[in-house]
């Protein structure tokens, strides 16, 4: 029999509101499969924390194996850690496992490293602790063929109401050269193993549950099925899934007409509107059936959606691009996401790039740096666009400002959030001065009246922040104002705080019932006495 060792499995997540998956597949996997009982200790941190804190708490009981989950987000801090835990335990043998190891084994093998878990480490990383411990077996090392539980007890006492991760399926059926997941065909879990680790995540506290499927309705009747069982439960969690729009059945669509408002979240990923630059990278869409089928879910009015666009793949100039984005823009989704290509490690992309002739960045997270199509400038103008886009519209700010002024402006998304990014050009500023900006920048747009644009910024901070912040040039004072609270107040039938109520320049009040929000846009419910004298009215609800 061999040795018991101790085993620390270190994760380094992006944000503290992140948590992991892999170092809980990991332990209850040495729990499944190893032929010594090792004693497994699981460590969480974040790449914001001080690296010796990470590397004390990692240290600390001498383990004898430290076994690291490596991504794009956290390989940076990589040469450091691992220098350090040397200098703190110089006998220890370290394991690197996780994409940003597995196609570049070599190298890491060569700086501190004593072992790379290439691929899936349920199977691989439990028979290289056993090899470690002295213990020999004649078993082969296979894919993980059946299902590992993570959620030990342990791993929800740990999750602290953070976010939570789930994988129902691992692999993709599609092969996108930009990424990883493909090519190796679809394993999908125990459906009945699936349902019991939902619920016991929607019982834990953890507000959002990710879904890391890569494309969760592939399999549409499976789909279906684990839909309808999040229905069925009685829980305030948000589920978010990446789903491909255009796999969507009228089955599904159907069901989710009946989906609690706010229950689920999907992230589409369309990645441009480019026929040829889709054909390229191998990425299969029906673009028409696409649309149609996230404008069906948008009419729902039940779920929250996101649309994703990637900047910097073939064929895809500036012009081209910007047709995407418009066309992304115009389909109303709750975000559009605007990234850029990063050429991964184990890409067919990364590996083509010079065929491509794709400049790109050697340190990660390996972001393109200039195309054939795209100049440096180019995506720095991209990249301006983007800070506005995320800044305004993503965040639920402004909403019908953006609907008024390229209502009547005459420009196009791209060319407003363009020439926003390069008027404001950085947009960490605390809200008021921010709305100032915005309110300087869109006065001065072709047929922007300003008292529409006065009315229209009133009533989205209203909504947003239940008017705190106002800057003075959108605030009404006086009798009149006061006049505005004690309507708020009487409709309302409590105190009105003054921020809450303002008066429109047709003299009309608006109030914010900041009792009701909105499930899906976060906004805080606006009234108005009228709404025929009001601008954008399909933004504003709850109308007397």
């Amino acid at each position: 029999m061999g040795k018991v060792l101790k085993v620390t499995l270190l994760s380094i997540n992006a944000k503290y509101v992140h948590s992991s998956l892999a170092v809980w597949y990991l332990a209850a996997a040495a729990e499944k499969y190893s032929a010594v009982k090792h004693d497994v200790n699981v460590v969480e941190s974040t790449i914001n924390q001080n690296i010796d804190d990470i590397i004390k708490r990692t240290v600390a009981g001498t383990p004898d194996i430290i076994g690291i989950s490596v991504y794009i987000w956290n390989v940076k801090l990589l040469p450091e850690l691992l220098a350090g835990i040397r200098r703190q335990l110089s006998n220890v043998t370290i394991i690197l496992g996780g994409p940003e190891v597995t196609h570049n084994a070599k190298y890491w093998l060569k700086n501190d490293a004593d072992y790379v878990i290439q691929g899936e480490g349920e199977r691989s990383f439990p028979a290289l602790l056993d090899e470690l411990s002295g213990y020999k077996t004649e078993n082969k090392i296979t894919a993980c063929d059946e299902y590992v539980n993570p959620f030990s007890d342990e791993y929800f006492a740990n999750l602290g109401g953070r976010i939570a991760y789930i994988e129902t399926s691992r692999g993709c059926p599609f092969d996108c050269a930009y990424c990883l997941s493909g090519s190796s065909g679809v394993q999908f879990f125990l459906i009945d193993a699936v349902k019991e680790q939902i619920r016991k995540l929607a019982e834990s506290g953890t507000r959002t549950v990710k879904f890391v499927d890569r494309t969760f309705n592939c399999n549409s009747k499976r789909a279906y099925e684990i839909l309808n069982f999040i229905m069925q439960l009685d829980t305030d969690c948000c589920f978010h899934f990446e789903i491909a729009a255009d796999l969507l059945t009228e089955e599904i669509l159907t069901l989710l007409k009946s989906v609690p408002a706010g229950r689920i979240q999907f992230e589409i990923g369309i990645q441009s509107f480019h026929q040829q630059t889709l054909d390229a990278v191998s990425r299969k869409t029906d673009l028409i059936k696409a649309e149609g089928n996230i404008r069906k879910l948008l009419a729902i009015g039940n779920i929250h959606i996101h649309v994703d666009l990637i900047a910097g793949l073939p064929y895809e100039s500036l012009g081209i691009f910007a047709n995407s984005f418009n066309r992304a823009y115009f389909l109303g989704a709750h975000m559009l996401q605007l990234g850029f290509l990063k050429m991964l490690h184990g890409s067919k992309l990364r590996e083509q790039a010079e065929n491509w002739g794709i400049v790109y960045n050697g340190e990660p997270p390996y972001q393109i740096i200039s195309n054939p199509w795209l100049s440096t400038e180019d995506l720095n103008i991209l990249e301006t666009a983007e800070d506005a886009l995320q800044h305004t519209y993503n965040k639920g700010r402004f909403l019908s400002v953006l609907r008024y002024v390229l209502n009547v402006s005459g420009l196009s998304p791209f060319e407003f959030f363009r020439g926003l990014g390069e008027y404001v050009f950085s947009h960490a500023m605390p809200l008021k001065e921010y709305a100032e900006k915005i309110y300087h920048y869109c006065s001065g747009l072709p047929n922007v009246d300003t008292y529409k644009l006065r009315d229209c910024m009133v009533c989205d901070l209203l909504g947003m922040v239940k008017g705190k912040n106002m800057p003075q040039i959108l605030r009404t004072r006086g009798e009149k104002r006061w006049q505005a609270v004690n309507y708020a107040s009487k409709k309302l039938r409590r105190a009105v705080d003054y921020d809450e109520a303002e008066v429109l320049t047709t003299g009309e009040f608006v109030y914010v019932d900041g009792s009701v929000r909105d499930s899906i846009t976060r906004l805080y419910e606006v009234k108005c006495g009228k709404q025929t004298r009001l601008i954008c009215l399909d933004v504003w609800k709850g109308w007397e």
